[in-house]
């Protein structure tokens, strides 16, 4: 009777034992297998700048890109000025366009600056020197001797963005921006002229709360060598760099 006992006992125990092991081999077959973890960050996602219904050029639009991309905006609104189309866009941070418009500018093609220009009066200043230079900017309000508000582009050359002039009639600014072609365009001292309106609600407004970026594009040099952007990546910084000028007056600015 003990032998029937211990077998019984010993039968029920194997049988627990059994069932316990089966069902955990069946909790363990159909645990789903653990995903790998990869310490690999997803990829960011690519800006895209905004033109909006604007159709500007390829190299405006590959360097407001890279400018972007690349962050040399330094998180801050910028501003392509495109010399061959005589046309400027305002952008935000982000990329987005905040506003576009024709512009005049110096009557002379070139990309350089004459050493000591900003030294000379405008009487001595000849036509082949008159050249709005091309390169990466620093933008900073300033003023003219009238009291007028103006955006220094670059201070050591004497050269500005402000409202169009119009003190000389002969010279048909308003008209030269309001035509269709850029090709009559260029008739200033270097400075860069804008219409009245997009100056005060564009571009003032945004430079007065921001150091923009300024990129005034070559016309006699590709954007790689100004800029220093690689073909393949675009993420080298650009070389030309301005300082922050003082916000003060210049007499020679009062016609440029």
């Amino acid at each position: 009777m003990p032998n029937t006992r211990l077998r019984s006992f010993a039968l029920t125990l194997v049988a627990t034992c059994l069932s316990v092991a089966f069902g955990t081999a069946q909790a363990v077959v159909s645990k789903p297998p653990a995903s790998p973890k990869s310490g690999a960050k997803p990829a960011p996602a690519v800006k895209r700048v905004d033109f909006g219904r604007e159709r500007p050029s390829r190299d405006a639009r590959r360097v407001a890109q890279w400018a972007l991309a690349s962050g040399d905006h330094q998180g801050e609104p910028f501003i392509i000025v495109d010399k061959v189309r005589a046309r400027v866009y305002v952008f935000e941070s982000n990329g987005k366009l905040r506003g576009a418009a024709p512009v005049l500018l110096g009557i002379a093609k070139g990309d350089h600056t004459v050493p000591g220009i900003g030294d000379k009066k405008l009487s001595e200043i000849t036509p082949a020197e008159r050249t709005t230079p091309a390169g990466r900017f620093v933008s900073e309000p300033g003023r003219n001797t009238r009291g007028e508000d103006i955006v220094w582009v670059d201070y050591d050359a004497a050269v500005s963005m402000h409202r169009v002039l119009t003190t000389n009639p002969v010279e048909r600014r308003l008209q030269r921006l309001m035509s269709k072609t850029p090709k009559d365009n260029r008739i200033s001292y270097g400075c860069i002229n804008v219409p009245v309106a997009f100056y005060e609600n564009v571009l003032s407004p945004t430079v007065a709360k921001h150091e923009a970026i300024i990129y005034v594009l070559p016309e006699t040099r590709s954007v790689s060598q100004v800029f220093g952007l690689r073909d393949d990546a675009g993420k080298r910084r650009a070389t030309a760099k301005a300082g922050k000028p003082e916000a003060i007056q210049l007499q020679y600015l009062d016609g440029a």
